[in-house]
């Protein structure tokens, strides 16, 4: 993130983009590994419109995220199914999309004071 810093991005839009790559990489080892396959992270700084670009594409295309409902049932000690919640509260607008030829790309922007 000292890269973003150095291009004039705030502390906050700084803060928030690495807890968004830190949930979207972990997802995409987690979920989205194919053997012999890796996955790709992308930022895209765009300071005429304020705005943060981060997307993490890997090949797991059948499978898409869906942040998991928050209700009581849910266990409140269990430590994952948290993390789309978190990009949904950090980001501006995050989505998935395919990713050819059989992968997805999930893209989260981030708004926030860029120099």
């Amino acid at each position: 993130m000292t890269e973003l810093r150095s291009r004039g991005a705030s502390q906050d839009l700084t803060e928030r983009a690495e807890l968004v790559v830190a949930e979207l990489a972990a997802n995409a080892v987690l979920h989205g590994r194919v053997p012999g396959r890796c996955f790709r992270l992308r930022l895209v700084l765009d300071p005429a419109a304020d705005r943060l670009r981060i997307e993490v594409s890997d090949a797991r295309g059948d499978l898409r995220p869906l942040p998991r409902p928050t209700d009581a049932a849910s266990d409140p000690l269990s430590t994952t199914g948290r993390g789309l919640t978190l990009v949904a509260s950090l980001t501006d607008h995050w989505e998935c999309v395919p990713c050819p030829p059989s992968g997805k790309t999930v893209r989260a922007d981030l708004h926030g004071p860029v120099a």
